[in-house]
């Protein structure tokens, strides 16, 4: 679907065709045959739009004809059903500048991106250079919005893993970390793309422009170390847990060994006394309930010190 906005009273509207200096916005679902009449309409390399369908399409920028291509990488939440997948995702937001018209692509359709064109339609298509920016400043915004999420999320998950260990909420969190991955990954293309483009000017920014996007390598690199803070404490976290559980498992191993060898003394003694061979105190009546006796009071001894050690360790 594709939808053209233009400046009128420096209000954004739509309008129903194309025109010189108008912001052009591509938003799913796509046909083939728009593809091909924008691209020839508006001078387009039809690699470019194709390019802009690729979900998987890292951060980069290009030129060709006259005509620059720029994807930058957005978070959005994953609509997927599968539990074990990440909560959030990264997808590409796709910017094309022509002579005359600035065009966007989004490959994936969803509340974020929603969103992001909300804002997008108080701006002015005719300042390229500023819409470019304001593009990279609301990606920075939703990466911290997102991550700020992300933490809320992990603690309340770390809560629950306090007071019942189960296996829900490990993984869980585990769903976080392979999100947090997707946001490194992210934050870091990013920021190689920002440079790349304040390094080489490829917009020909003025100088107050040029301060806009070094400000926006300043917070994207802030964003990305607050990934890289949640993903290390996640990782610990992840690790510490581990850790208790294996503590938790070996305290119920050494119970049950405990247990097996108490109970093992009646089984044992009844083996050797149902032996052919002549044994001590083989025909007296007591000989089998003397060692059940003893094993219940060992027994018994036994589970009271294991409470009684539990019963201290709570009220500490």
């Amino acid at each position: 679907m594709i939808h053209y906005f233009k400046n009128v009273n420096n209000e954004t509207v739509e309008i129903d065709k194309p025109e010189n200096g108008i912001w052009v916005n591509l938003v799913p679902p796509f046909k083939e045959e728009e593809f091909f009449e924008l691209g020839e309409e508006l001078d387009i390399p039809i690699e470019f739009l194709r390019d802009s369908l690729d979900i998987d399409e890292r951060p980069r920028y290009e030129i060709e004809d006259n005509v620059k291509f720029i994807v930058i990488k957005t978070p959005t939440e994953n609509n997927s059903f599968n539990d074990s997948d990440a909560f959030y995702i990264t997808i590409p937001i796709c910017i094309i500048l022509t002579h005359n018209h600035i065009v966007t692509v989004n490959s994936f359709d969803n509340g974020a991106i929603k969103k992001f064109l909300n804002t997008f339609q108080k701006r002015h298509p005719d300042k390229r250079n500023l819409m470019v920016l304001k593009i990279f400043e609301k990606v920075v915004s939703n990466f911290m919005d997102y991550l700020k999420e992300i933490n809320q999320r992990r603690n309340l998950l770390e809560q629950k893993l306090y007071d019942a260990n189960r296996n829900e909420e490990l993984l869980q969190l585990v769903r976080i970390q392979k999100s947090l991955v997707y946001f490194v990954t992210a934050l870091r293309s990013n920021e190689l793309l920002m440079m790349k483009l304040e390094r080489t000017n490829f917009f020909s920014l003025n100088e107050e422009e040029r301060e806009v996007l070094n400000d926006l390598i300043v917070d994207n690199s802030q964003a990305l170390e607050m990934a890289n803070i949640y993903t290390n404490i996640l990782s610990s976290t992840l690790d510490a847990f581990a850790s208790i559980i294996a503590n938790n498992q070996n305290e119920v191993l050494k119970r049950l060994t405990t247990l097996t060898l108490i109970l093992t003394v009646p089984t044992l003694i009844a083996s050797i006394y149902g032996m052919n061979t002549p044994i001590p105190y083989k025909n007296s009546p007591y000989t089998f309930w003397i060692p059940v006796i003893i094993s219940f009071i060992i027994l018994v001894v036994v589970s009271w010190k294991y409470f009684d050690r539990v019963r201290k360790t709570k009220s500490k």
